[in-house]
């Protein structure tokens, strides 16, 4: 009878030992994984580059500020002796009662390089009407309200967005703005008329102002009447109402949208009129439309990179479960080389969708990682059964990630669900394997 010879420590721990290998190789191929995480913020960085570039020579995201009426007077202060010490010259701000916004906007995608950028051209039409100014419950007394010296301030963000001189049509008369606000505590950038005001006239003032506006990104207002209303038609499908206010009403179809706002002076925080000694900002009260694109491919890569540890884990397993039951071993070398293709297939995934839709990026990058993982499978095992276990695997994994990145209110309980089931299915082909 032949001696038994005994088992070495490495033999009978040989399957421990290798799983904690490839436990630890997982470990490593998050490195790259964490690389392309890193690639696609900078592919992103590159795409608000672009974007800021074209943006700068079109015009930036607009925010309407106006119109305010704004009356200086000149205040003066007495020694104890009655002589005169100081002239100082301050200023009375006036809000409309009524301002009406009539806007058409015309978003256009331009291209920068490989990069998409929306850009929009508008005619904006102001109307509505300023009350008397009530001097005397705002102007300390003994000022010398200076009515000749008036000004309508419109606040414009971005200048070169203007199209074409901007008209006024005030109680009849017409004019034309001129560049810049010369009074304090309107906006940093804009447009003003000159106004001469007879301080005896009891009839509110009616203006229409006319603005053809060009920007990029978003066009936002500001609610400066007692009663703003405002309107606005696009043929942009895929608007995103954001701001203080979201519309009263809004229709949204695939020729574009029509939304409508009404907000009181009761629905802000700041008053109708005040003196530049009070420190007024109106910019927290703004809202309007995002003229967003539908698919934000960066975005969705962003997502699928998270899924990496799960599906190189879960391949590792299947592959793992399958040598067990086979006579051929596969080397942890062999491992690395499958994880590798699967972290590849998130390179491929950021630079396709860069040039055609996410849907078809994805299509393919996971076509080619499922058909190069299972020719290499095939190849490890000689078997065409377990290479389509394996590219079943990795199927399902894929599409279960496609429909979750689909989703976003659901996402993250498809992804927990998913998951469960997931773990599920390991422990239970994990439960007979001999340790």
């Amino acid at each position: 009878m032949e001696p038994t010879t005994e088992q070495s420590f490495w033999q009978r721990q040989a399957t421990t030992i290798k799983g904690v290998l490839i436990f630890i190789l997982m470990l490593v191929l998050l490195i790259p994984t964490a690389m392309i995480d890193s690639l696609i913020s900078e592919r992103q960085g590159r795409q608000q580059e672009a974007v800021a570039e074209v943006s700068s020579k079109w015009g930036q995201s607009q925010t309407l500020s106006g119109p305010v009426l704004v009356l200086p007077y000149q205040t003066l202060e007495r020694s104890a002796d009655g002589k005169e010490m100081i002239r100082e010259i301050k200023y009375a701000y006036f809000l409309p009662d009524q301002l009406t916004v009539n806007g058409q906007v015309n978003p256009e995608k331009r291209h920068r390089g490989i990069f998409d950028v929306v850009l929009y051209s508008s005619n904006i039409i102001l109307e509505g009407s300023f009350s008397k100014p009530e001097t005397e419950k705002l102007i300390p007394a003994g000022s010398t309200v200076q009515w000749e010296k008036a000004t309508l301030a419109f606040g414009v963000p971005d200048l070169r967005g203007l199209e074409d001189q901007v008209t006024l049509q005030w109680n009849g008369q017409g004019s034309v703005f001129e560049p810049g606000i010369p009074v304090p505590g309107v906006a940093e950038s804009g447009i003003h008329v000159p106004l001469t005001l007879d301080a005896n006239t009891t009839e509110p003032h009616r203006f229409r102002i006319e603005a053809a506006l060009k920007g990029s990104g978003s066009l936002f207002f500001t609610p400066l009447g007692k009663v703003t209303s405002i309107r606005l038609t696009s043929p942009w499908p895929d608007p995103s109402f954001t701001g203080a206010f979201l519309p009263d009403e809004k229709t949204i179809s695939a020729s574009g949208f029509e939304a409508s706002w009404k907000v009181l002076n009761l629905n802000r925080n700041y008053p109708q009129q005040w003196i530049s000694d009070q420190n007024i900002n109106f910019d927290n009260s703004a809202f309007g439309v995002d003229f967003i694109l539908p698919v934000d491919n960066y975005q969705k890569s962003t997502r699928s990179v998270k899924y990496a540890i799960l599906f190189i884990a879960l391949t590792f397993l299947t592959v793992f479960f399958v040598e067990m039951g086979q006579s051929r071993r596969v080397h942890p070398f062999q491992y690395a080389l499958i994880g590798l293709a699967l972290v590849i297939f998130y390179t491929l995934l950021v630079a396709i969708s860069e040039h055609t839709s996410f849907n078809s990026a994805y299509f393919i990058s996971a076509l080619m990682t499922i058909g190069l993982t299972g020719l290499y499978t095939r190849a490890l095992f000689e078997s065409g059964r377990m290479a389509l276990l394996v590219s079943g695997t990795l199927t399902l994994l894929y599409g279960f990630l496609f429909v979750v990145l689909q989703q976003q209110d659901y996402a993250l309980l498809i992804g927990s669900l998913g998951l469960f089931v997931i773990l599920g299915t390991v422990m239970y082909f994990s439960r007979r394997i001999d340790w």
